[in-house]
């Protein structure tokens, strides 16, 4: 097949219509330029995987931060975005500039600049990767996870109107079904790409499409950037980077992402001469479920969860301090891979899941994905929500029982590896009897009591501390927790225009790139681990330090 050749009269490709692409673009149109996006998914897909997320938002010194109690600084955040990345490799001289900035940006500018596109906030502040270690080791010291109202679509919301504004004004020429299998490189310089024409898919969002090839193109223009998202799709990737700290990859993971989420845009800037860095450095939940209602293939969901369920590794055994559920998901990971197994356990009772249980993506959230006050309303009343109740009823995952006998026998028939029952009985007896004062020494409990103290959580999050074993809180409750796949943390090497830089550390002429296939920044703004809400404003600040750095060429 012969390519079809365009000398387009764009200043700018952008590879990937997720959101980092969506806000790069918009900020080259709100600058007049014009602008061609390639996306290899059909329009159903338009937005990537920021339309599935639960849109949160890391924000420091809020206005909903401080009408909550809550008293933060850019010097506090720094101490804990420095504090759980860990830098400490050559490579990371620009990832260190890169989270300096974005501190900025978010302790300053985000809000207002969001604000002003129409992005509004939930009212109370979520208090998402808690720690639990020293005050200048990993996690958050106070709440900063702000839901967007309307979450993943509703952070799209503004980039989507820009950029299909631009299309029917003619600003914006949006190609689906074009997939990247090249970046043209001439003279050193990267001037345009080529690939397949795929044939049309009516898939929904999120399903997998044909990768059948129809015809051939190519496209010039000034500027080419890389917003094409990392690996959490493709398992094989995932298994490839693994590195050795987190024990061995495990045999069976649930897939957080799209297939789509194939990483094959790194592989194909490499070719081009960028330096892809921090690739061992990834970002997976410890929490997943099967979907009772997949979209794509090994679809999970993440338990977003409160601090009090009672967490055993496959065998039964209790997880050590301060491995809690919401504290420190990488140190999680970490310890349940040394053990093995490739699933943990949950045990919790009806009163616990009607408080600390959510589920994330936009889709498990239709009151705040719908902007609906009605159901929203609901959260704060008895019964858990309706997809937390759904996927007790029908998830696969899920034991659901009057008393710990029964439950231990349905335990036993889901699990994969001995349970060791009396073990977990031990357990469940022995942190009920710390339930008998209003102290102790088992530190979960502590920091059950400690997160009460911050308002929101005591409304909305965290339950009272009770017994697992009283009748009064029952049903007793098991979930079976899987690995599930989500987040590159390193990728393209860039500095703080979002040049794509090459081996030599010099920049690619014409070659940029954003969001998650540049680490969120610079290749690596997280270092080894994330505060949450991170992603979503890595794909923003990196988006917009693209767009605007291509509209100033």
């Amino acid at each position: 097949m012969t390519p079809t050749v365009v000398h387009t009269e764009s200043h700018a490709i952008i590879v990937g219509a997720g959101l980092a692409g969506l806000v790069a673009a918009s900020e080259l149109l709100a600058a007049g330029k014009r602008v061609t996006i390639v996306e290899q998914e059909p329009a159903a897909s338009l937005g990537g995987q920021a339309w599935w997320s639960f849109g949160g938002l890391f924000l420091i010194d809020s206005p909903e931060q401080r009408r909550m109690g809550v008293t933060d600084s850019l010097a506090l955040a720094r101490q804990d975005w420095f504090g759980s990345a860990g830098f400490d490799r050559d490579e990371d001289r620009w990832p260190r500039q890169w989270a300096e900035a974005y501190l900025q940006f978010a302790a300053g500018e985000k809000r207002a600049w969001l604000h002003e596109k129409g992005v509004r906030f939930f009212p109370i502040v979520g208090w998402a990767e808690r720690g639990g270690y020293t005050a200048g080791g990993h996690g958050n010291s106070v709440p900063r996870f702000h839901i967007t109202w309307g979450t993943g679509p509703g952070v799209l919301a503004p980039f989507l109107r820009s950029v299909l504004a631009g299309v029917a004004s003619g600003q914006t020429t949006l190609l689906h079904r074009h997939r990247v299998d090249e970046l043209i490189v001439e003279n050193g310089r990267v001037v345009g790409v080529r690939g397949a024409v795929l044939a049309d898919d009516t898939v929904l969002r999120g399903e997998a499409s044909n990768r059948d090839r129809v015809g051939e193109f190519e496209l010039r223009a000034g500027a080419v950037a890389v917003t094409s998202g990392g690996i959490g799709g493709n398992h094989e990737l995932v298994r490839a980077a693994w590195p050795e700290r987190l024990g061995t990859p495990p045999a069976h993971m649930l897939s957080g992402v799209p297939a789509h989420v194939d990483g094959r845009m790194l592989g194909i800037s490499e070719q081009a001469g960028a330096h892809l860095i921090n690739g061992d450095r990834m970002w997976h939940y410890t929490e997943g479920i099967q979907n009772w209602n997949p979209v794509w293939a090994q679809h999970g969901i993440r338990i977003l969860p409160g601090p009090s369920s009672l967490w055993l590794d496959a065998g039964g055994d209790r997880l050590p301090v301060p491995l809690f559920p919401g504290f420190d998901t990488l140190g999680t990971l970490e310890h349940l891979r040394k053990t093995g197994s490739d699933y943990s356990w949950f045990v919790l009772t009806q009163k616990i899941i009607e408080k600390e249980f959510a589920l994330s993506g936009s889709e498990q959230n239709p009151d705040l994905t719908n902007k609906d006050l009605r159901l929203l309303s609901k959260r704060i009343g008895p019964g858990a929500p309706g997809p937390v109740e759904a996927f007790k009823e029908k998830g696969a995952d899920f034991v659901v029982a009057d008393t710990l006998d029964e439950l231990l026998s349905g335990m036993q028939r889901i699990a994969d590896v001995p349970l060791d029952t009396e073990l977990v009985a031990k357990h469940i007896h022995e942190r009920d009897r710390e339930l008998d004062n209003e102290f102790g020494k088992d530190l979960q409990i502590t920091a059950i009591r400690g997160a009460r103290a911050y308002r929101g959580d005591k409304l909305i999050r965290v339950a009272s501390p009770h017994k697992l074993l009283d009748p009064k809180a029952g049903p007793l409750i098991a979930v079976k927790l899987h690995i599930l796949t989500r987040k590159s943390l390193g990728g393209i090497e860039t500095d703080l225009d979002g040049r794509v830089l090459g081996v030599d550390g010099a920049p690619i002429p014409g070659l940029y790139a954003a969001g998650e296939a540049s680490g969120f920044g610079g290749g690596g703004v997280h270092g080894y681990r994330s505060l949450e809400g991170t992603f979503l404003g890595g794909c923003l600040f990196s988006g917009r330090q693209v767009g605007r750095a291509i509209a100033n060429v």
